[in-house]
């Protein structure tokens, strides 16, 4: 079973398919490296595609502390991934919990001062609990919920958090895909779910307090979001707003895992985003179009 072991000692499962240009997806805290099977599928044609289960979740291990999910030990992962497969560069892509990890990744190690350890970076349904609105109650809720995973299970999850308000869509439009999906949220390790939302989902830091760091990424970026995927919203506009090299796309009639629920339209977005990469076409937004937003970064109207 191929595993690369973390600085922490941290076995993590990955597999991989294709060659080329390396491509790196980092799942969601309802997913696992299964999730992006139909990337897998349509970028290994083209590039090196590797996913992988994040600790926590099988075959990875289980560390049995929440202090050991913390969101810069996540975010390092994907850089143990890099490095233990040998890859200076690689375009890396993440989902939800996964999109954290690529943004806060984004920051560490993708800054013009610095040597990119990214090609590029793609969010997709980034922002859940970080709006400062919310943020408090998201933290308490993921706390509260990390006990409930381990007093009722993993079932029970899938039976509840697993059919919330933005994943409706994907069951409504895809309800074998869904059925799939949910099944496989059901098989995850409780313990290891139940650490990852108390050691990372309830402690992570607001993305709104963080907007001068997300500034200062150099690397072109894709930010995705569901048009019904409430609690993204607003924070893709915002790292929208603050990242210079970050283009938006609202997928109408969407949920949160647009990659499992539109995935046609996503690998076609995808593919588009990563040959303008390519060709050095996703640039920073031009000074000319870069008037202050109304609102600004903070969710406030700007000074006029």
């Amino acid at each position: 079973m191929p595993t690369i072991r973390t600085d922490d000692g941290v076995n993590l499962y990955y597999e991989e398919a294709g060659s080329g240009i390396p491509m790196v997806f980092v799942h969601e805290f309802a997913g696992d490296y299964r999730s992006w099977e139909p990337q897998m599928r349509h970028f290994s044609r083209r590039y090196r595609c590797i996913t992988y289960s994040a600790r926590g979740y099988l075959p990875s291990d289980v560390p049995e502390s929440p202090d050991r999910y913390s969101q810069d030990r996540v975010r390092d992962d994907i850089l143990a991934i890099l490095d233990g497969l040998g890859i200076e560069r690689a375009h890396v892509v993440g989902c939800s919990m996964g999109a954290f990890a690529t943004l806060h990744f984004g920051m560490q190690y993708c800054t013009s001062a610095l040597k990119a350890r990214a090609l590029s970076l793609t969010l997709v349904g980034c922002g859940s609990g970080a709006h400062p609105a919310v943020h408090r109650h998201f933290k308490e809720e993921s706390v509260a919920r990390a006990a409930t995973i381990r007093s009722e299970g993993m079932a029970k999850l899938a039976a509840t958090y697993g059919h919330g308000a933005a994943r409706i869509q994907y069951l409504t439009k895809d309800p074998r895909g869904f059925a799939e999906y949910a099944a496989q949220l059901a098989e995850h390790s409780a313990a290891g779910s139940a650490n990852t939302m108390e050691g990372y989902q309830g402690r992570r830091p607001c993305l709104y307090d963080l907007t001068e760091r997300m500034a200062a990424i150099d690397v072109p970026m894709l930010v995705v979001s569901g048009d019904e995927d409430e609690l993204c919203l607003e924070p893709s506009l915002l790292i929208k707003r603050v990242v210079p090299k970050a283009g938006l796309s609202i997928f109408p009639k969407a949920g949160h895992a647009v990659n499992l629920e539109e995935p046609l339209i996503f690998n076609q977005l995808l593919d588009d985003f990563l040959h303008q990469v390519a060709q050095g076409k996703w640039g920073a937004r031009d000074a000319r179009a870069a008037l202050d937003s109304i609102w600004g970064p903070g969710g406030k109207p700007a000074a006029a």
